[in-house]
């Protein structure tokens, strides 16, 4: 009987056929090759679908599964997160990748300190130029609610220790709520100084407004959080300076 393997990587695909060879083959590309890949093909109109089963048959470490109807990337998470078998549970969008020693990387340094949640370092890469994001090596709850300093792309938790733990159904902010529930049980998350990611910024993507994001955080502290008008708008103020000194 085959045993289980140790990290489950999850990977929402929607209409996600010009990019999700470079996704799929950072994951091939790991150092620590003791994983399964799972590619959730949230009904895609083109050849996304197509793609993960080619992908599931040249490799027995990848999974495709579907939606029939389109969910949104939360829902896409969590039918990967029920399917999933490895102790940690780690998650890639179909439009990012990872550099080749993440989960080695973020498996040695959660041994090391016990944490249930653990990040890293990303590259935020925007066609003509790239930028580093380097979050604080350790987060406490107060921390990351001043901001989600925790990109989904290099997120991973220890289903050990935390069980299942699923995707808020929202449109945006759905890995802030989800981290934020978590450190109200674990009290901190660690992360790796140095780059395990890239991000790679799209036009139109949910992320690129940033009046689009500034009006999804100000929900997120107020109806999702229950943070009173002015504590939230001081919140929002801090995190959107911080955004303006790092350009």
């Amino acid at each position: 009987m085959r045993q289980p393997p140790l990290v489950s990587v999850i990977i929402p695909a929607h209409n996600a056929a010009e990019f999700l060879a470079r996704a799929v083959h950072s994951v091939q590309a790991q150092s620590m090759a003791d994983w399964e890949a799972l590619i959730i093909d949230d009904a895609s109109e083109d050849d996304t679908r197509a793609l993960a089963s080619q992908y599931q048959t040249q490799d027995p470490r990848i999974h495709a599964l579907s939606h029939a109807q389109n969910r949104g990337a939360a829902a896409a998470r969590n039918t990967g997160i029920d399917a999933a078998q490895g102790r940690y549970i780690a998650f890639l969008d179909s439009d990012d990748s990872w550099l080749p020693d993440k989960l080695a990387q973020q498996l040695a340094l959660v041994r090391e300190t016990g944490a249930a949640l653990c990040y890293g370092a990303f590259w935020r890469d925007r066609g003509a130029r790239k930028r580093l994001v380097k979050p604080p090596p350790r987060l406490d709850r107060a921390q990351l609610l001043r901001g989600n300093a925790i990109g989904c792309l290099t997120a991973m938790y220890d289903r050990a220790q935390l069980g299942r733990r699923y995707f808020p159904d929202m449109a945006l902010r759905q890995d802030w709520a989800l981290w934020l529930d978590i450190l109200k049980e674990t009290g901190f998350a660690v992360g790796v100084t140095e780059p395990v990611a890239t991000y790679h910024a799209r036009a139109g993507s949910l992320s690129s407004n940033k009046w689009k994001a500034l009006a999804a955080n100000w929900r997120f502290y107020r109806d999702v959080e229950r943070i009173g008008a002015p504590k939230a708008t001081w919140l929002l103020g801090e995190s959107s300076l911080r955004r303006v000194l790092r350009g």
